[in-house]
């Protein structure tokens, strides 16, 4: 890896985060053709009009499967596009306990990474360079896509090939809101990444509090142990004394204004290493 495009790719990004953070618009919004109907996809374009293949990397906001909207990521999205990928982020299905589930949320996440590939001419993306960076329930929803089998065919894939979890919910099986949200117990095993994992997986870069009370360690730790295991990429990072996507108040872990700004943006660099290494960034 070149040093010197590394430092920049890192400066740049932290530029580009101080920017967004105070005001990030998508180039363009779209609608695509969902199980569910219509689905809302918001779209960052690279600043440099090229008409070469890019990357392109989908995020999905978190919001525990019931609440959030796609405008959560817009901070987070325009940081890449400006690194010179295709960034998007989608308005998913939000659960409601019954007639919505995650299973729907799920449909929609693989129904917008088919359409990226399916379109990917038009958008100038390299269809096997499709990353999916999620937080909290929505790398749930990333981790899922990968990792659990799907109920129908299709020609067109929708397995991403690299992943970036954030605090994740890759163990679901227990939990008691997740049961009921997804049905019950059954459904909750079978949605939950920890328990599917097998060979000819994509490469995973986990960003995890060590603190975190809402997604624990222990699970994620156990879910990147058994990705190896099965002869997958896991890169694990933990950090230290902080809790869920990175809060220093460890008792009230939905507290984001004590979100540690130097630790967020470790785990940003350390997005974009990942993300070079292999290839998805020059």
């Amino acid at each position: 890896m070149n040093g010197t495009r590394l430092i920049a790719a890192i400066v740049i990004l932290a530029v580009s985060l101080c920017a967004s953070a105070q005001k990030a618009t998508p180039t363009r919004i779209e609608k695509i053709a969902g199980s569910g109907g219509s689905l809302i996809v918001r779209i960052f374009e690279p600043p440099n009009n090229t008409t070469e293949s890019r990357a392109g990397i989908l995020l999905i906001h978190g919001g525990g499967w019931n609440s959030g909207d796609a405008s959560w990521m817009d901070s987070d999205a325009a940081p890449y596009a400006s690194l010179g990928m295709l960034a998007l982020s989608l308005d998913y299905r939000l659960s409601d306990g019954s007639t919505v589930t995650p299973f729907d949320a799920l449909a929609d996440v693989r129904a917008v990474i088919r359409w990226m590939r399916a379109e990917s001419r038009r958008l100038r993306i390299d269809p096997t360079k499709i990353a999916v960076l999620g937080e909290s329930a929505g790398a749930h929803l990333a981790a899922a896509a990968a990792v659990i089998s799907e109920p129908y065919g299709s020609d067109i894939s929708a397995k991403p090939n690299l992943l970036i979890l954030s605090s994740p919910a890759v163990s679901v099986a227990q939990l008691k809101s997740f049961q009921k949200l997804s049905g019950g117990p059954a459904q909750a095993a079978s949605l939950s990444p920890d328990l599917h994992i097998g060979g000819n997986l994509p490469p995973t870069l986990v960003l995890q509090g060590e603190k975190d009370s809402v997604n624990p360690a222990e699970g994620v730790i156990t879910f990147c142990q058994r990705m190896v295991a099965n002869n997958n990429i896991c890169v694990l990072k933990l950090y230290k004394d902080v809790g869920h996507m990175f809060v220093r108040n460890l008792r009230k872990q939905d507290d984001y204004s004590s979100i540690d700004q130097d630790i967020s943006r470790q785990a940003s660099e350390a997005s974009v290493s990942f993300l070079r290494a292999l290839g998805f960034l020059k």
